[in-house]
Formats: C-alpha cells, sequence, structure tokens
C-alpha cells in the first residue's frame, strides 16, 4: 500500500475515533511508513526496564514518557524529543498498547510537530480473554522487527 493510502487511513481512523492528531496508525502501517517515507520516526515512549526486559525495536528513537520506576512524568520528554526529531518529520509514537503514545502525540502535535501520530495496539497489544498480551495485536503478534533487550 502506497504511503498516502495509509496515512489517509489514518486519518480517518483518528477522525472516527474523535482524536485531534493527525492520524492513527496499526503497527504494520506504521512500519510501512517507517520504512517508506524519508525521515519518518518511530519514537518509542516506553520505560527503560520495558526496553530492557521486554524488547527494543530496532532504530525508533527511545524517550520515556514515564519514567521508571515511579511511573511519573518525564519533565524533559519534550525537550528530548526536539533534539532528536524535527518539528517537519512525520513522527509515530509507540508504547506498549497505545495509551502513553496516545498522550505523546497530543504532546507532539501541542509542541508544534506537524505530522503526529499513534501507533494504535502498541508494542504489546491488548489484553487477551486470560488477561495476557502479546497474543491480540500488537507490533510483536505483527511480527514487525524487534529484539530482546
Amino acid at each position: 500500500m502506497a504511503i498516502t493510502e495509509i496515512l489517509q487511513a489514518a486519518r480517518e481512523r483518528a477522525q472516527e475515533m474523535g482524536l485531534p492528531y493527525d492520524g492513527a496508525l496499526t503497527p504494520r502501517e506504521a512500519y510501512e511508513v517507517w520504512r517508506q517515507a524519508p525521515g519518518a520516526r518511530l519514537v518509542d515512549v516506553r520505560t527503560r526496564a520495558e526496553w530492557d526486559y521486554v524488547g527494543r525495536i530496532p532504530g525508533a528513537v527511545e524517550i520515556e514518557l514515564l519514567t521508571y520506576p515511579g511511573n511519573r512524568p518525564n519533565p524533559a520528554f519534550l525537550a528530548e524529543l526536539e533534539k532528536q526529531v524535527d518539528h517537519e518529520s512525520l513522527v509515530m509514537f509507540i508504547c506498549r498498547s497505545g495509551g502513553r503514545s496516545h498522550n505523546a502525540a497530543m504532546l507532539a502535535m501541542q509542541a508544534g510537530y506537524s505530522a503526529s501520530y499513534n501507533v494504535i495496539e502498541g508494542f504489546e497489544g491488548d489484553k487477551d480473554a486470560q488477561g495476557h498480551r502479546n497474543t491480540t495485536g500488537g507490533w510483536r503478534v505483527a511480527g514487525l522487527p524487534w529484539v530482546q533487550g
């Protein structure tokens, strides 16, 4: 699928979901955009513990939105983002399941990033009937590149 089609679908999805930022991408869509769009950046906003113990996405920018331990907002989040990602770049945010990345996309949009997207489903996806992640949706279930931390 062409990048323009993917981004159009992401915009429509965001509108249906009532989201104020540019779009909501599935993990596969995000990977295709990241792979094909010059300058597109994937920002993983999970915690250092998640990167180390759950897994990393090779080449992703890693900036904690909430710090570990303590789960407190990272006061340097926007400063770190601005240091590593140009305001004109298409920027996609990913976390465990899409919640923190939603908040990161909101913050980026408010800070003037012109193309801010959330990766719905996140790295691990939603919980299944047994309460487990990594079986329903997500970057890993989609078979996209990742390495053990």
